[in-house]
């Protein structure tokens, strides 16, 4: 049976899951090289390295240089947060989904930032703030740093129709990233944007990432009270 054209990265980790749980390539197994997946999948090789990447990181593969890419033989389960599209994520709640830039500014972001993403002090970065709604409600408030001199196309984008969030997911692969979640009051300006009462406990992620080149952006992305994060394991 062919193959149909795939021209997406999950689109070639979704056939390459299939044959690995199908045992079609079974634990230990050596899988094909990228350029005769890219030939028999009809895409670029940059996207099957794309999907082979993510599923080695997931422990699901493992890649060796100069001896290719085999099916891990004791896979480790790992627990995994995607880092979604904002307006995904609401539009598969079936709301309507809404944004709103607040600011964007050129400035020297605070220490905490310039530590989290390795910096030296005084180095200036992007600052776009914005909120995400869904139904015409708050949703979720995005606070983010982009390094100038890793990503400088982003000094000319102005983030007034598509989310920094989105731009930078389509257009900034990275692979490196570290992430937190935690809960805190929400600061006033949060009360304001957010919607929420005084004293509210909400929900922020924090993640930062790198690409090859260097550190790419820092961000929080604080939700509405009550908001909860599900997480997948994959094996």
């Amino acid at each position: 049976m062919s193959t149909p054209d795939i021209n997406s990265w999950q689109s070639v980790q979704d056939e390459v899951l299939r044959r690995i749980h199908n045992r079609i390539w079974k634990p230990g197994a050596q899988i094909p090289n990228e350029t005769d997946l890219a030939k028999e999948f009809n895409c670029g090789r940059t996207t099957v390295n794309r999907a082979l990447r993510e599923l080695a990181e997931s422990g699901i593969l493992e890649r060796k240089r100069k001896s290719g890419t085999r099916v891990a033989l004791h896979p480790v389960s790992r627990a995994v947060i995607a880092v979604q599209i904002v307006r995904r994520e609401i539009e598969e709640r079936g709301a309507s989904y809404g944004y709103a830039l607040i600011d964007r500014t050129v400035d020297t972001p605070p220490h905490a930032v310039t530590f989290a993403m390795e910096l030296a002090q005084g180095e200036e970065m992007l600052h776009v703030r914005a909120v995400h709604l869904a139904d015409g409600v708050p949703y979720a408030l995005e606070d983010r740093w982009i390094c100038l001199r890793t990503v400088p196309q982003a000094r000319d984008y102005d983030f007034a129709q598509k989310s920094a969030n989105e731009w930078l997911l389509e257009n900034v692969p990275y692979n490196r990233a570290t992430l937190s979640i935690l809960a805190t009051p929400a600061s006033a300006f949060e009360q304001e944007y957010l919607a929420v009462p005084d004293k509210a406990s909400i929900l922020h992620v924090e993640r930062a990432t790198w690409r090859d080149k260097g550190p790419v952006t820092f961000v929080t992305i604080s939700y509405q009270p009550g908001h909860r994060i599900i997480s997948t394991t994959t094996s």
